[in-house]
């Protein structure tokens, strides 16, 4: 479709989407009626959130626990500098952002912490998750909604200047827990953002690949779908993919073959409470983990203030003090809200 007056008016500010063969009016009519969720709007969620919004997905449901940060504008690249200063909740500073954008698609913010208690609300009626999350307990959650719903979602983590991102078609491809069969790393064993760093442009590039794949489907192309995990590594200029389209047959997937969701029905993932008259939050896991004390304070010592004898690690940084035990246990000094607490236990352990 090459003329111009063949494309319906309200469509024109979509034209060269429209023009690209593979779309055409019909694809584009299906992403004006579809809704993606985006979880987690800070790094990847921005590139997804903006991307998606200019391609005219109808409805963008955003979910994010957090407050906009300076530090987050280095690679954030939905904020700006008066966003911080208003102190709005990236959700809510989301929201304006994007209507500013496009007014034709509706924005539905929720500042909340994804949990087994409300993501199967957030999850109800979308066609398309999308992981904008920093932690593998919020993905093996979305993983659990999404094969129960039969929702596609798309995976994506970034480290460094490194990042890999996988699409999963429930009951087609390989889930997350395919993948991972033992789970997430434990913590403690892996670096965070910000014990190790992270550089934008690997945001941009698996933020874009994820918004590509979710295009396709919410466009009704499944067959263009990737069935692959795709690796990349900035620095070095790595660019690969690992087939993964026979996984699925291959392995006892408990959440595949099983129907065992054991993120979603509370059997995996942390608790918290709060300690009373303490300013405090434990955080704990429903299964027990393990961490290694000696490797986790050494990962630490650039972040901030560093205690450890042979019971525990405990950080200091900013005004919050994070206490974590060989156990995997934690107790998050300096604040009684349970979101923040497990968002620095992410953070800066990792889980």
């Amino acid at each position: 479709m090459n003329d111009p007056q063949d494309i319906p008016t309200e469509l024109r500010r979509y034209s060269r989407q429209i023009r690209y063969p593979a779309m055409g009016v019909a694809g584009q009519r299906q992403i004006a009626d579809a809704t993606a969720l985006v979880v987690g709007c800070g790094a990847l969620g921005s590139i997804i959130a903006e991307t998606l919004c200019r391609a005219g997905v109808g409805t963008l449901r955003i979910v994010d626990r957090d407050f906009l940060e300076e530090s987050n504008l280095q690679r954030q690249s939905l904020f700006t500098e008066q966003d911080v200063a208003g102190g709005l909740p990236k959700a809510i500073a989301a929201k304006s952002r994007l209507g500013a954008i496009n007014r034709n698609v509706q924005v539905q913010p929720h500042v909340q912490d994804v949990h087994a208690g409300n993501i199967e609300q957030l999850a109800d009626g979308v066609d398309c998750i999308l992981d904008g999350t920093d932690n593998f307990e919020t993905r093996f959650l979305l993983n659990d909604v999404a094969v129960k719903t039969g929702t596609p979602w798309v995976y994506g983590g970034c480290l460094g200047a490194d990042g890999q991102t996988m699409t999963i078609l429930p009951r087609e491809s390989a889930c997350l827990n395919c993948l991972m069969l033992d789970g997430p790393p434990p913590p403690g064993t892996s670096d965070t953002c910000d014990s190790f760093g992270i550089l934008a442009p690997i945001i941009n590039v698996i933020g874009s690949i994820q918004s590509m794949e979710a295009i396709k489907i919410l466009a009704g192309k499944r067959d263009c779908v990737s069935r692959s995990l795709s690796v990349v590594g900035l620095w070095n200029n790595h660019f690969r993919t690992m087939d993964v389209s026979g996984l699925r047959e291959k392995v006892d997937c408990p959440t595949c073959k099983r129907s065992e969701y054991r993120w979603l029905d509370g059997q995996r993932g942390s608790r918290t409470w709060k300690l009373c008259g303490r300013n405090a939050v434990q955080l704990s896991f429903a299964q027990s983990q393990s961490l290694d004390l000696e490797s986790l304070a050494g990962r630490l010592q650039a972040v901030g203030r560093v205690e450890q004898n042979e019971f525990l690690v405990r950080l200091h940084v900013d005004e919050y003090s994070i206490t974590a035990f060989a156990d995997g246990r934690a107790i998050i000094s300096g604040t009684e809200d349970e979101s923040v607490a497990k968002k620095l236990y992410a953070q800066y352990v990792g889980v």
